[in-house]
């Protein structure tokens, strides 16, 4: 039996050493912030900063842990995603959501739970939740993204 949980250590070893092979998941970049909202205020700004932008933004903190895969692999994936379908570092782009949309995010666990065990500072109490619907919903009032926004 020792044997085996050996080969098995042995074996797990040399995939992880494998892995960090993979080329994906390590080109970190952050290009430059082109627009952002007028945001309705600070608060909201600071807000959305804490909970959205190190995947909504060109703005992400790459941690140490973002460079080892497989880890690395599923926090490019996060970020490619999010910043195409929003970015507030791209205000001036077409984005894909309305504030609708992000009021259904807000409520329905964004930022995920994963990201908030990792980021405990990015989780949002009710009352926080509730400041950052409301400043995205006078945000998107005040400054709409390029077409409008999504459905």
């Amino acid at each position: 039996m020792r044997k085996w949980l050996l080969r098995i250590a042995i074996g797990a070893g040399a995939l992880f050493l494998l892995i960090q092979a993979v080329p994906y998941g390590r080109s970190h970049s952050n290009p430059p912030v082109q627009a952002e909202p007028a945001w309705d205020s600070p608060q909201t700004r600071a807000l959305a900063r804490k909970a959205c932008f190190d995947c909504h933004s060109n703005q992400t903190k790459w941690l140490w842990y973002t460079n080892v895969a497989p880890i690395s692999w599923l926090s490019q994936r996060d970020v490619d995603g999010g910043r195409s379908s929003l970015n507030f570092s791209e205000w001036n782009t077409p984005q894909d959501v309305s504030a609708g949309d992000i009021t259904e995010s807000v409520n329905g666990g964004m930022p995920p739970w994963f990201y908030v065990l990792l980021h405990p500072s990015a989780g949002l109490s009710k009352s926080e939740k509730a400041q950052l619907i409301a400043g995205f919903n006078a945000t998107f009032a005040k400054s709409p993204p390029k077409g409008g926004g999504g459905g």
